[in-house]
């Protein structure tokens, strides 16, 4: 068994370990505020934007619309842009989603090709030997549009050069502060069926089939807005991925900060174990002298 001396180190630690969480844990509170807040205000104009899009795709002759709507008739190469987190302490956060991923796309059929959006997510992909073409890592923590908007944009341009056939968009969803759920997409070309119920309630709020007038020119107008949209589709993935990181991030070190305090409650019992059995040794210790004296006197 440990030494007194060694005990009281140790409790030390574990209770500096604990203020450190707890740090930790109120500054991912406040970063979680921050990110929810951003991801509410932006997520009703993603979500028309994507039915906008989705209605787009249903219109007759869909493939001579756009090319970015134009499904390919061979596939032959897939891009998968992964969003994770910069930073660990986040519990399993980043390890599920690139298991997420890899579970997806580890039995493609085509070759995989990978643009990481983080470095955590960027490290476990190399680790694994896949095919990494483009790394965005230390994203401001507060990222606007205009931050992320160059991930979407080679997205689009590596689909519009034929390298890739189809995008695929993997990201944490945030549903709540205890629940977050790693998330597959198709961003290009559009898919119309992973988001039928959504374009029909769309459709029902306005009575009738929307009907689009493009001035000047429909062309004009398709090349500005799919592109963008696409790239908002990116944005909104990093929002939602941003919430779902800090809230996960503090719920481990909540976690982390309870199993410190336990454990510094259990090693101070047995301290005081150490400390008891020190001193109950101490006074046999002390009795065995005066006894052993008493009857050096008695034999005198």
């Amino acid at each position: 068994m440990a030494s007194a001396r060694e005990m009281r180190l140790r409790i030390r630690s574990v209770k500096n370990i604990s203020q450190v969480t707890r740090a930790l844990q109120a500054v991912s509170a406040s970063k979680v505020r921050k990110a929810i807040a951003a991801l509410m205000g932006t997520r009703p104009y993603a979500t028309k934007a994507w039915q906008v899009l989705t209605h787009i795709a249903r219109q007759p002759g869909r493939d001579t619309l756009h090319p970015l709507l134009t499904a390919r008739s061979q596939v032959k190469n897939t891009l998968v842009v992964v969003i994770s987190g910069d930073r660990g302490l986040a519990g399993a956060y980043n390890t599920n989603l690139i298991r997420f991923a890899l579970r997806h796309f580890r039995d493609w059929p085509t070759p995989v090709r990978y643009i990481a959006v983080g470095r955590k997510g960027r490290d476990l992909l190399v680790r694994r030997r896949l095919n990494v073409i483009a790394d965005f890592s230390n994203l401001p923590a507060a990222p606007a549009f205009s931050d992320v908007s160059t991930i979407g944009r080679l997205a689009v341009e590596e689909f519009l050069a034929g390298h890739a056939d189809e995008v695929y968009l993997v990201y944490t969803d945030f549903v709540n502060m205890v629940k977050q759920e790693p998330t597959l997409k198709k961003l290009l070309p559009l898919e119309v069926k992973s988001d039928v119920g959504r374009v029909e309630a769309f459709e029902q709020t306005r009575h009738t089939a929307a009907a689009y007038i493009y001035e000047p020119a429909e062309r004009e107008i398709l090349d500005e807005i799919i592109p963008r949209f696409t790239a908002l589709q990116v944005y909104q993935a990093i929002l939602e991925s941003l919430a779902s990181e800090h809230a996960a991030r503090m719920v481990a070190m909540r976690n982390a900060t309870e199993n410190a305090l336990e454990l510094a409650g259990d090693l101070q019992l047995q301290y005081n174990k150490v400390r008891q059995q020190a001193i109950t040794n101490d006074m046999l210790d002390i009795a065995g002298g005066a006894e052993a004296l008493a009857q050096a006197s008695g034999g005198k």
